[in-house]
């Protein structure tokens, strides 16, 4: 089994088991893996990048931890950008002051076979009241914008002001 940052945890751990304490002493909140019953509801849900965001590490991080520890062959490293996201402008909403709770690569997403409104439907459920999700695209992801618009989510679009291929889109 490849462990991934969007591996199940329960996968991870049935075909790894040795990886419970490491896991643990990572996020220490997932101590209750030891709990048998619940184990089977939160490493059902839970992903090793959600384990990763609680225990406070980079999701490759983790990843590249887990895999060592499982005798795995190390994932190609891509090449590493730092995002950003620009200061809001005066005409951007207030809503999207700050930095946001979640950056997605729309891109990196579909280049791995995923669909990013998936994506963004899984985080929106962890995201806090009053905070956004920023998504990152190529193009304009009118299909993506239509449905959290149509799901009752504030969404604002443009296109990065120093860069016109790269397009933000904010979700609330």
């Amino acid at each position: 089994m490849e462990i991934t940052s969007r591996s199940k945890l329960m996968d991870v751990l049935k075909a790894y088991p040795q990886l419970e304490e490491r896991i643990i002493a990572v996020a220490p909140p997932f101590k209750n893996l030891r709990n048998p019953i619940l184990r089977r509801t939160v490493a059902q849900l839970a992903t090793v990048e959600q384990v990763a965001q609680i225990g406070g590490m980079d999701p490759g991080e983790l990843v590249r931890i887990l895999r060592r520890a499982a005798g795995l062959e190390e994932l190609p490293a891509g090449p590493v950008r730092t995002f950003v996201p620009p200061p809001r402008a005066a005409e951007d909403p207030e809503w999207i002051e700050g930095a946001p709770a979640y950056v997605v690569d729309g891109v990196a997403l579909l280049r791995d076979g995923i669909v990013p409104v998936q994506r963004v439907n899984e985080l929106m459920t962890t995201v806090p009241a009053g905070a956004f999700i920023l998504l990152t695209t190529d193009f304009t992801p009118a299909p993506i914008v239509e449905a959290m618009a149509k799901a009752g989510r504030k969404v604002y679009h443009k296109t990065a002001p120093d860069e016109a291929d790269l397009h933000l889109t904010y979700i609330g």
